[in-house]
């Protein structure tokens, strides 16, 4: 087993090789909270009642009761109804016969019928959002979660799909292609005509959004050196999204219209296409290929960069002799391949599922929370810039195991709180609330990195894609979650915190990486807890006609 960190240990860790990285790939974070939050101004729906024609001859007294009454579903009173009114042709005639409503008619009596004139809406909070303008209400309600899943369908296909490409082609041309089809597409949508159109659009941009974000996170941690690796994975990205995140509640807040608030937030996009010229391949990739002149290429440049002399030789022979685990062509099913690994990934596929169902249902739910809609989301998104800074320290001085443990747990526990608080003490239940989200982004934070450093070199762009994949079938049921406050507002965190608490428990199971170098090949990984017996790894094809690796057991855990 070669030690890539040793061998580069003399370009030290914070040259301007490094500082250049670090802050470039930061800066391709920004726009992911753009693509995966703005949907909550972008899809929001304003209060809003049945269209009375302005031709239809009515007096006031009937046009201002000509939308019946109804029990508010959150315990409000009683409010206009969204999606009925009192059947035009009778109300018309009950005024051209001068009778009052409520006084010489009894309205409970009034037949109602749907908008069939369309709705009017309210537009003091917004201009335009695609609910308003293409009517995703009452009976075509349903389409408002449908259009947050479609995001969430575009992140599980780049998942399955990014990972393996940059683990078989490279990290950096799989992070520059995805920046410039996620930037053409974010623009191509403000011009959706249509809803379907939206989400056709809409599913591609995340597409692409999710091969950028694995691309770029797999490409610092390998490059970057232990330290910084650490500050990076916790905290330096994950603070740029925040701050992508509290950038976007300002941009909606002065662009009222969805159509310009997603122009505004795709155009910077393509400033990052210059990326290709600043930020090189993984070198651990490249020897993981076996081009090792390449990576000692780059490696050199680093040094040069840090003003620092690079030794005769960086990299041994042994790089050049490691060649049927790191040359084979690795996918998918490796993840499943020996009893370790199966374990290992099964268990993140659950953990990974639950948090994204908990961190975009809460992310999604602040247009529902009491208050300023653009204050609740800054708020959501303030509240992750110490649950970066807590992931970093837990990150580096903290188990693993322990770490997810008690930040889900607790954030499961925050959550199941709100429940038993009263309906009057209403800031109270969204302090909590925003203290369960608080615990959630410190663990997701933690399983971001967690995920990177449990897994090979060769496979860990792949493993990274597989976990995000599976993650995706919680965040695609995440709108739906938040559906569930239509028939019971606790409904939701019932659901979130018990699946948040069990996949706390679920986490004391996983192996620790504490103070562990990166793992190069599959046989170097670390044991899951009850797989005592090794499990032989099983040659391919093409592993068994060439000759055996000097250094390499034939035997995985």
């Amino acid at each position: 087993m070669t030690d890539f960190d040793a061998e580069t240990e003399f370009l030290g860790e914070w040259g301007r090789f490094q500082q250049q990285t670090f802050f470039l790939l930061c800066l391709t974070v920004i726009p992911n909270a753009f693509t995966a939050l703005s949907i909550v101004f972008v899809a929001d729906t304003p209060p809003h009642r049945c269209l009375v024609p302005a031709h239809v001859n009515l007096s006031a007294a009937w046009r201002n009761s000509s939308i019946p009454l109804e029990e508010d579903s959150h315990g409000g009173g009683l409010q206009p109804s969204r999606c009925s009114r009192y059947r035009l042709g009778d109300i018309r005639n009950f005024s051209d016969g001068g009778l009052l409503p409520g006084v010489d008619v009894n309205l409970s009596t009034v037949a109602t019928e749907g908008c069939v004139d369309g709705w009017e809406y309210d537009r003091t909070t917004y201009d335009s959002t695609i609910s308003s303008e293409w009517n995703l209400v009452c009976d075509e309600g349903w389409k408002k979660p449908m259009s947050s899943s479609v995001v969430f369908c575009g992140y599980l296909l780049g998942a399955l799909v990014s990972g393996q490409v940059a683990d078989r082609f490279g990290r950096k041309i799989v992070l520059v292609v995805s920046i410039g089809a996620h930037s053409v597409f974010a623009t191509i949508l403000a011009f959706s005509s249509s809803w379907i159109m939206f989400c056709v659009i809409y599913f591609i941009v995340a597409l692409a959004h999710t091969s950028r974000t694995g691309s770029a996170f797999v490409l610092g941690t390998e490059i970057l050196s232990t330290r910084v690796r650490k500050i990076f994975s916790t905290v330096g990205g994950n603070m740029f999204f925040c701050v992508g995140y509290m950038l976007l509640p300002l941009a909606a807040f002065y662009i009222r219209g969805w159509r310009m608030l997603l122009l505004a937030l795709a155009l910077p996009s393509f400033l990052l296409l210059t990326l290709w010229w600043c930020v090189t391949e993984s070198p651990r990739w490249l020897l993981s290929q076996g081009r090792v002149e390449e990576a000692e290429a780059i490696v050199r440049d680093a040094a040069k960069k840090n003003q620092i002399e690079p030794p005769a030789v960086i990299f041994g022979p042994l790089h050049n002799e490691c060649k049927p685990e790191r040359r084979k062509a690795h996918n998918i099913c490796d993840l499943l391949r020996t009893r370790n690994i199966r374990w290992i990934s099964l268990t993140l596929w659950v953990i990974w599922n639950t948090l994204t169902v908990a961190y975009y249902a809460l992310s999604l739910n602040t247009s529902n929370i009491h208050g300023n809609k653009y204050l609740n989301c800054f708020l959501s998104a303030a509240v992750e810039i110490p649950a970066y800074i807590l992931s970093w320290i837990m990150f580096r001085w903290c188990s693993r195991r322990r770490s997810l443990f008690s930040t889900l747990f607790m954030g499961g526990l925050f959550l199941l709180l709100t429940l038993l608080i009263p309906a009057n003490l209403v800031h109270v239940a969204v302090a909590l609330e925003m203290m369960g989200k608080f615990a959630v982004t410190t663990a997701f934070s933690i399983m971001y990195a967690y995920t990177v450093e449990v897994y090979p070199t060769v496979l860990r762009n792949t493993a990274l894609g597989a976990c995000s994949m599976a993650s995706r079938i919680g965040s695609i049921v995440a709108p739906y979650v938040i559906y569930l406050r239509s028939y019971s507002i606790s409904l939701p965190y019932i659901l979130i915190g018990s699946l948040t608490v069990l996949s706390g428990l679920l986490s004391l199971l996983l192996p620790e990486s504490n103070g562990m170098p990166l793992p190069d090949t599959i046989t170097h990984m670390q044991d899951f807890p009850g797989c005592c017996k090794k499990t032989p790894y099983k040659l391919t094809r093409t592993e068994k006609n060439e000759p055996a690796a000097e250094g390499l057991s034939p035997v995985v855990s």
